[in-house]
């Protein structure tokens, strides 16, 4: 709301400057087509995670990527009235005048609620009973972000019989507002006689599963069991979610195929001029219920084995941060995610989907289901092309790394939606736009 205010006002100002009294008058012509554009300024704040609470912060990065923003909102906007005439009009001047007021605003704005944000809710005290790994996480989570809104003060330890017999004072003593429950917690009876007698007073509840997953956009591990997964994760309360999956996996695997057959002259020139080897490369993945498939991708390794791969001295192993296995155009295509683009035919063919946990490797999935717990439920669903972990979490090369992208991987099979889709594709674009591929 605040950028929208901001870019009307940048408009309302632009007019009065350029028109004075005759600024209504001029306000009609103007009004629908920088209304549009305002739609494409939003969705571009959008796709780099400006709309993101937890990017919300004053530092480098934010206002790295507001002026990157404001620079691909600039071209938008010029290319918009100089290639669609029938507008009316070509704002040379006015939209000059527009953007730098445009940006003298929101960039006020946008610094004002960030500092306002920061200081979070000084009386929103927030207390988390249990302690457990995942309490941990979310308490350290909590104070590093405190614009969501919740003052963390600490944890109870409910094993500790001391801590215990003062949680009902402490609760009253600090007025907490916000109780996250631990599972452990609902096993105590003592406990949930304590919060009982809570009810009445001004306190949100929470289980701390629900709340880490509200407030990360993932699912702790290690607070869930076999009965979360039949609550959440049936396939049947999915039909219809599966049926318009696949008939937009076809329709857009079919469009988005042939359009990417344009560039395949260009990066196939690029892939054999620049090391020996096949263009594309063949590997096993595993699918949907644990199904093996053949992924095809363009190459973008060094060819040293018999089948293409460059794992004929090292075997199957996680590509690497500056891996040298990496040939120059392939260290290109990964960046830009250019060398995905055969897998539109993966996905028409029906072994995968474009939204959906990345494709494991079967080497590395034995190691995997051994160390991570539910590690094989992330098949409960296609893989994808791209998918919330791939964009929520870094490349990852190791078990640990595995393991967040599982808890991501979960959070989006409970969670899909068209809404959830469209959101990851947006922000894909901003992946592929600053190269954040491996």
């Amino acid at each position: 709301m605040g950028d929208i205010a901001g870019l009307y006002g940048a408009l309302a100002l632009t007019l009065a400057v350029r028109y004075g009294k005759d600024y209504v008058s001029k306000l009609d012509m103007h009004l629908v087509p920088f209304s549009i554009i305002f739609i494409f300024w939003i969705i571009i704040f959008f796709i780099f995670n400006l709309y993101d609470i937890i990017a919300a912060k004053n530092n480098q990065d934010y206002f790295r990527s507001l002026i990157y923003v404001f620079v691909i909102n600039a071209l938008i906007s010029i290319l918009f009235f100089y290639l669609i005439p029938f507008l009316g009009i070509t704002p040379k001047t006015n939209l000059f005048i527009f953007m730098a007021f445009a940006g003298i605003l929101v960039f006020l704005w946008r610094v004002y609620f960030n500092a306002i944000t920061a200081q979070g809710d000084p009386d929103n005290n927030t207390l988390i009973i249990g302690l457990t790994k995942q309490s941990n996480e979310l308490y350290d989570f909590l104070l590093a972000n405190p614009q969501l809104g919740y003052k963390a003060i600490g944890i109870v330890d409910i094993e500790d019989k001391e801590a215990l017999a003062i949680l009902r004072s402490l609760i009253t003593k600090k007025q907490v507002r916000t109780l996250i429950l631990s599972p452990n917690a609902y096993e105590m009876p003592d406990v949930i006689d304590i919060l009982y007698g809570f009810l009445g007073y001004n306190i949100d509840f929470y289980n701390l599963p629900d709340f880490y997953e509200l407030a990360t956009g993932k699912i702790p591990l290690s607070a869930i069991n076999q009965e979360w997964f039949l609550d959440n994760l049936s396939s049947g309360k999915k039909r219809f979610d599966i049926f318009t999956r696949r008939f937009f996996d076809v329709l857009f695997s079919l469009v988005f195929g042939a359009i990417s057959l344009i560039f395949y002259p260009f990066i196939i020139f690029a892939v054999k001029y620049d090391s020996k080897g096949p263009i594309f490369i063949k590997q096993k993945r595993l699918g949907w219920a644990g199904k093996i498939f053949t992924l095809i991708k363009f190459r973008s390794m060094i060819a040293n084995a018999p089948d293409g791969s460059a794992e004929a001295i090292t075997g199957a192993t996680w590509a690497k941060e500056n891996d040298p296995r990496i040939t120059r155009i392939g260290k290109f295509l990964r960046k830009t995610r250019l060398d995905e683009l055969p897998q539109l035919w993966n996905v028409l063919w029906g072994d995968m989907s474009f939204i959906g946990p990345r494709a494991e490797r079967p080497e590395f999935h034995g190691q995997l289901k051994s160390q991570i717990p539910f590690y094989n439920e992330r098949y409960l669903i296609k893989p994808g092309l791209t998918g919330w972990a791939q964009i929520r979490y870094p490349y990852g090369s190791s078990v640990q790394d595995a393991t967040e992208k599982l808890q991501y991987d979960l959070f989006y099979i409970k969670n899909r939606s068209l809404a959830l889709d469209i959101s990851i594709i947006l922000k894909t674009l901003s992946t592929i736009l600053f190269k954040k591929g491996r």
